[in-house]
């Protein structure tokens, strides 16, 4: 994510911290300063900084629920709004999604546990309203904010936590599409009432609302996409008409090409027809202006291209698309070979025709569009 700088690594999963997050302490330091001076500023930011540690924790929560899955997490995000984990995918089974979903919501819980066994008779859930007052004890109010967290997580508000636990019971009668679709709906509308009551004076719950339903839109459209890719192969969608560059290839050459053709990007395919790279377009153009016409393409070009087999299913080179950053996969031979490439771009004509198809005179005779075999 950018505007973000690495804190640490744990596990394999480095954690980020997005430069908007300094504004939100500089935000609490200020209304805290007006209220107590500058006693209660430390105390707020502290307060904040300690709660964000316990996000962190819960974020790790999903993290090692979901690696009992395979699944693999790059990065965790702090944000004003809160932590995001970069988890490569969800599960699609119920009970998987489920325990994933419900990791971080329990992780607040026996913080809240751990704190109020520590504070004994003390602790009062009362200080649920007295988050911001710096007279009341530190380990209570981060006590109360994380049953607070842990219950608000729980709201049915897709992708939220509670969202996706209610996306997983959809599915087990709706089907996974179908129930993301229905997720994402209600998630939006709990968006509305959050936007609604954030108006009244809380900016923060504003920020909130938009999240979850650009979210919540953006994970729903994704998985139509996919859907849309479901039954097809790699080869069905892959580009075959390209030029080539060749290993002893320049950047001329490849401006050459750039100009003949309508290609945004260029493989380097060395004399055995494998994929050594691939040259995009802006990589060309930089390195005509930094070193000239006369720089070997090896040294500006991609490499490590992730390649699949022509029988592989679309749906999973999809997936593979959206988690590679030179968005681009190559198809290859039983001998290694290149025989295409598929992009993001062509991938999204694909899904436009098929949501075309999808909706078009066949679908509305209640007859399935023909998929190739």
């Amino acid at each position: 994510m950018g505007w973000s700088i690495r804190l640490f690594s744990v596990a394999g999963t480095a954690v980020r911290i997005h430069l908007t997050f300094f504004l939100l302490l500089a935000w609490i330091a200020a209304i805290h300063w007006t209220r107590g001076g500058l006693e209660a500023a430390i105390d707020g930011v502290v307060f904040i900084i300690l709660l964000f540690l316990c996000v962190v924790l819960h974020e790790f929560g999903h993290i090692f629920a979901a690696r009992r899955y395979g699944i693999r997490t790059s990065d965790v995000t702090l944000l004003p709004i809160g932590g995001v984990a970069s988890l490569e995918r969800m599960p699609e089974k119920p009970g998987q999604e489920i325990v994933v979903a419900l990791a971080g919501p329990a992780v607040n819980l026996l913080i809240a546990v751990a704190l109020a066994a520590v504070l004994g008779g003390s602790f009062d859930l009362r200080q649920m309203g007295q988050l911001e007052e710096a007279s009341s004890s530190l380990v209570g109010r981060i006590a109360a904010a994380n049953v607070a967290l842990c219950v608000f997580n729980l709201i049915p508000a897709f992708p939220m936590d509670g969202g996706r636990v209610l996306r997983a019971l959809l599915t087990i009668r709706l089907g996974y599409t179908r129930a993301t679709r229905v997720a994402a709906t209600i998630g939006q509308g709990l968006a509305f009432v959050f936007a609604l009551l954030g108006l009244l004076g809380n900016p923060l719950l504003f920020l909130i609302a938009v999240f979850i339903f650009l979210a919540a839109s953006g994970e729903a459209g994704y998985v139509q996409a996919r859907e849309y890719t479901r039954g097809y192969l790699a080869s069905h969608a892959m580009i075959t008409s390209y030029q080539a560059l060749g290993p002893s290839s320049i950047a001329d050459d490849a401006a050459a090409l750039l100009l003949r053709t309508t290609q945004q990007e260029f493989p380097v395919v060395d004399g055995a027809g494998v994929m050594r790279g691939v040259l995009t377009r802006d990589a060309l153009i930089g390195a005509l202006q930094k070193t000239g016409g006369s720089t070997p393409v090896l040294e500006i070009m991609e490499r490590d291209i992730p390649t699949v087999p022509e029988n592989a299913c679309l749906d999973n080179v999809f997936q593979r698309l959206q988690r590679s950053p030179a968005r681009l996969v190559g198809v290859v031979d039983p001998g290694g070979r290149l025989v295409g490439y598929i992009t993001a771009e062509n991938l999204s004509e694909l899904i436009m025709i098929q949501s075309s198809r999808a909706s078009g005179p066949a679908a509305l005779a209640g007859r399935p569009a023909p998929r190739p075999s």
